[in-house]
């Protein structure tokens, strides 16, 4: 072993087991302050002293700056520069990957540019959500990227360098979203009578405080210009921490937004599942369903009426799974406005503006 993490209400009592037993170097037993990557640190909610108001947080700062070295090295062979002005992860709102002629990219910087790919993925999984539209976008061309494309993943790289500071806060406070969405329960014993949320058969006892579930979700309707399948985005959170994101483009093509919504939530609702079935395999006890946040009407009335009907039988697999969710109270849905789902974030290439406003929802 190189390194030992230990997570618990008392850390050192499992440390001082390890150390009856087995050599540690001289003064390596300490707090935590980097992990694959990210930086950990102690953060203060508000700028408070009160130690019960101390969390942690994940930075990829660190991170970000061993990335602009090695970058700046290759740079220079290329005789190219970084972007000084990178506002925003894209030069432009307006550009899009699908629609760029540019000469295609030789097999050196092709490689290059896979590389700077799987720098900015990681980048994204150590909570620079700001980036998780543009990562998605410009991962679909790996095969066969072009100038432009290597253009726009090294202003991404611009973009994190001059904004490095970002953090993502494991917040434990319960959200209050009774300004963004109400959610109202109803009876769906007459529609799904056996409906029942899985849960694992051999989960331990659940202990602790129980944590409660929200989750954003949005879709950009037809947003490639080249296929037009749509683009998902969803936000997990347990209580105020983000701890998934996803921004993938879907993988049929919907004729309308009603289509391209109910398919959204219904990977929303996979992803629920699978993050409830884990929290009780830990043995975390789970505080009544998950808030779902859409801001689709059509979609949030098809998932909370029950007499609802479908008038689309091609999105009728993503409708039922919908429905079957809320029926089994492993979910509840409330309409969000469009200018408050946090989802928008990674179905499409945002304004600077709209992008900080939303990215404050999120991270510090």
């Amino acid at each position: 072993m190189d390194d030992i993490l230990s997570i618990s209400m008392n850390p050192m009592a499992t440390m001082d087991g390890i150390k009856k037993r087995y050599p540690l170097k001289k003064g390596s037993l300490k707090e935590p302050d980097q992990y694959l990557g990210a930086e950990i640190k102690k953060w203060k909610i508000d700028g408070s002293e009160d130690p019960l108001k101390t969390r942690w947080a994940l930075s990829a700062e660190k991170y970000i700056k061993s990335v602009k070295r090695d970058i700046e090295a290759r740079l220079d062979s290329y005789g190219m520069r970084f972007s000084t002005k990178a506002k925003t992860p894209f030069s432009s709102a307006s550009y899009r990957p699908e629609l760029d002629d540019t000469p295609e990219l030789d097999d050196d910087k092709a490689l290059w540019y896979m590389a700077i790919i799987g720098i900015l993925r990681w980048c994204l999984e150590l909570g620079r959500v700001d980036i998780i539209c543009e990562i998605s976008l410009l991962s679909s061309f790996l095969a066969c990227p072009r100038c432009g494309h290597l253009e726009q993943a090294l202003h991404v790289v611009a973009y994190l360098i001059q904004h490095q500071r970002s953090n993502i806060v494991m917040d434990d406070t319960e959200p209050d979203l009774s300004s963004l969405a109400e959610f109202q329960e109803c009876d769906w014993s007459e529609y799904y009578p056996d409906s029942k949320e899985p849960t694992p058969r051999n989960m331990p006892e659940p202990r602790g405080k129980a944590v409660t579930t929200t989750c954003f979700v949005d879709s950009d309707h037809a947003g490639c210009r080249m296929t037009r399948r749509s683009q998902t985005c969803l936000f997990l959170f347990l209580n105020s921490a983000p701890v998934v994101w996803y921004s993938k483009r879907q993988t049929t093509v919907e004729s309308s937004t009603f289509g391209s919504e109910a398919v959204a939530m219904k990977t929303a609702m996979d992803h629920i599942e699978a993050l409830r079935f884990k929290l009780r395999m830990f043995g975390v006890p789970i505080d009544g369903a998950t808030r779902v946040l859409c801001d689709n009407e059509a979609v949030v009335r098809n998932t909370t009426s029950p007499e609802s009907t479908l008038k689309k039988k091609q999105t009728s697999v993503a409708y039922h799974r919908n429905r079957e969710c809320v029926a089994s109270k492993m979910a509840i849905v409330g309409k969000v406005h469009t200018s408050k789902n946090v989802a928008d974030l990674g179905t499409k290439v945002l304004p600077y503006p709209t992008q900080k406003r939303l990215l404050a929802m999120v991270t510090w």
